[in-house]
């Protein structure tokens, strides 16, 4: 049963007054496919642009979105974050992995503001970019794991 449709079919917001606060923690990733003209301006780890440093940009923005996460989908309730925490990596293949945690103590998940920190992180890197190139991707966005509430969540590798 879905938990935002209530018994009419209608679209509702889930009531959390009745459950328990418990620390929550949720880890999302996003990845972004860096084109060669993208890559070749990579140094010491960020890409410099006169918009600033990508990344340390990016970091930025998918934090301020973690935070109004409630503003962007609409059944997701106001939750103050304990801590958001973005790190944003290179792998071999020159793509950018962004890695997203979230923790707070609440009697609702915290898995939306994770994935919309790393999404907002990865369309941050886009909009930074695409003067250099229009072929970057955003791939895979994905919860990798959650705690707290009635059950833990750990991705499948």
């Amino acid at each position: 049963m879905l938990s935002h449709i209530d018994k009419k079919n209608q679209p509702t917001m889930v009531d959390v007054g009745g459950k328990k606060e418990t620390q929550r923690t949720a880890h999302a990733m996003a990845v972004v496919y860096l084109p060669e003209p993208v890559q070749a301006i990579i140094k010491d780890g960020d890409i410099t642009t006169p918009k600033g440093p990508v990344f340390q940009t990016a970091i930025i923005a998918g934090t301020l979105a973690a935070k109004k996460t409630h503003e962007l989908i609409p059944f997701c309730h106001p939750i103050g974050l304990d801590g958001c925490k973005i790190n944003i990596e290179l792998d071999d293949d020159g793509r950018a992995v962004i890695d997203c945690r979230t923790n707070v103590v609440h009697k609702t998940g915290i898995e939306m503001e994770a994935l919309t920190g790393a999404s907002v992180a990865a369309l941050t890197i886009y909009d930074m970019c695409k003067a250099l190139s229009h072929d970057i991707v955003i791939g895979e966005v994905r919860l990798i794991s959650k705690t707290g509430g009635k059950s833990d969540y750990a991705s499948p590798a």
